[in-house]
């Protein structure tokens, strides 16, 4: 298993134990149970949109970033450094 692989798994792990539990992060996401439980055993990866829904239900502890680093957050945030730069600027 890759260290990446790894990762995310702690990542949705702190996730369920920060809002307690695999079926109460399912409850809050609209999912199954057995869906977030393949999540945290590595069968199946967190879907990217779902990712925002699990950072605003563990307040932040978990982030988007944690979940899935292989998607540009920031540019979906609208905060890459291009954009940064031209909102100082304007």
């Amino acid at each position: 298993m890759d260290t990446a692989h790894t990762a995310q798994q702690l990542a949705i792990k702190r996730a369920c134990s920060a809002v307690g539990g695999q079926a109460a992060l399912a409850r809050l996401l609209g999912v199954s149970t057995p869906t977030v439980n393949q999540w945290v055993s590595g069968k199946r990866q967190v879907p990217a949109e779902r990712c925002p829904a699990i950072e605003k239900a563990t307040s932040g502890e978990v982030t988007c970033e944690q979940l899935r680093p292989d998607v540009d957050w920031a540019y979906l945030r609208g905060t890459s450094p291009a954009t940064q730069k031209e909102t100082t600027n304007a």
